[in-house]
């Protein structure tokens, strides 16, 4: 990379790890060098955070050595505590940074993490961030891809959720034979920006798949036939699935170590089925990847650690590996309808 690439980070709930990942990450030789950031959030919480680091003698970026658009917490936060003041200013750094990126004044995006529940106490009623961009989007169909780079080989394990932040009751009232085939499209065309044709697993939506029907009747009834049908379309791809979702991340874990080959992608039909596997696999080397948007977006495949915020002991680990997603990766075509 000649240049480094201009990138807009919303800081995330003030209360919680979002300034110590990216001012450590921001540290890291390899991101300085892929990474000219625009920070925006609020100068002087940043700077409180920056010195909290350098007592416990944390290596962290100097804030007042990087860019940052300024705009100020109405009202004190205190480090671990999700209130409706972190809410209210997560939620506009957000929007602001994604107005940057929308403008061309940054050429990507990358979110520090927040609490849901601090967004609807400050009146936002949104499943999460990725919602939300898709709505400043225009209105795009979005998905969650999960990308990690393992660093004992290069290979790159990806994992797109079919459906998102939904309680698990409501997972199989929203999945859809038509859901899942556009799934497997965006899956497919990510993918293939590596080279080849695809493998890509699809996981069951039952224990065991189903077991014929026994443990569930979905896979028989629709998936199946939803699979069978896509394959007929992608002749160049190869799907395999529904598979038993206690082991479709196997070959994965293998592959993350350098043991054998691996699909190049998996479909997980809910958030949990996917996430549990990619963090046992790649916890601090996973990105959260925005597909479906006119622009790159990734953020950390963690949380706001309230338990940990302001002791400076997170893992600055996949805010770094997202840092350099944003500066790596280029925005796919809209996703299909």
């Amino acid at each position: 990379m000649d240049q480094p690439r201009r990138i807009a980070v919303a800081l995330g709930d003030p209360a919680g790890i979002g300034a110590e990942v990216v001012l450590k990450a921001l540290a890291n030789r390899r991101v300085q060098q892929a990474v000219d950031p625009v920070l925006f959030g609020c100068r002087r919480w940043l700077l409180k955070q920056y010195h909290t680091l350098g007592q416990r003698g944390q290596q962290a970026a100097n804030p007042r050595d990087l860019h940052l658009v300024d705009m100020p917490l109405a009202e004190p936060v205190s480090c671990g505590q999700a209130t409706a003041a972190g809410g209210a200013a997560s939620f506009a750094w957000l929007t602001a940074a994604c107005g940057a990126v929308l403008a061309g004044r940054c050429q990507a995006l990358v979110t520090a993490p927040i609490a849901k529940h601090g967004w609807r106490a400050a009146g936002h009623a949104y499943p999460g961030q990725t919602e939300r961009l898709a709505q400043l989007a225009g209105g795009v169909k979005a998905s969650m891809l999960f990308t990690a780079r393992s660093p004992h080989n290069n290979w790159r394990l990806n994992t797109l959720l079919a459906t998102t932040h939904l309680p698990l009751q409501k997972v199989a009232q929203t999945l859809s034979p038509t859901l899942v085939q556009r799934q497997l499209t965006v899956l497919d065309r990510f993918c293939r920006q590596y080279g080849g044709q695809p493998v890509l697993k699809v996981a069951g939506l039952n224990p065991h798949a189903g077991e014929g029907g026994h443990l569930g009747s979905e896979e028989r009834d629709w998936l199946e036939p939803c699979l069978e049908e896509w394959r007929a379309l992608n002749p160049h791809c190869t799907v395999l699935g529904p598979e038993p979702p206690d082991a479709c991340w196997l070959d994965a874990g293998l592959a993350w170590r350098g043991h054998g080959q691996a699909a190049d992608g998996y479909l997980a039909l809910y958030h949990d089925q996917g996430l549990i596997p990619t963090k046992l696999i790649a916890f601090d080397e996973a990105v959260n990847t925005t597909l479906g948007l006119p622009f790159i977006r990734t953020s950390p495949d963690h949380g706001t650690a309230f338990s940990l915020a302001g002791q400076g002991l997170a893992r600055e680990g996949s805010m770094a590996a997202a840092l350099l997603a944003a500066a790596e990766l280029e925005p796919l075509p809209a996703s299909p309808h």
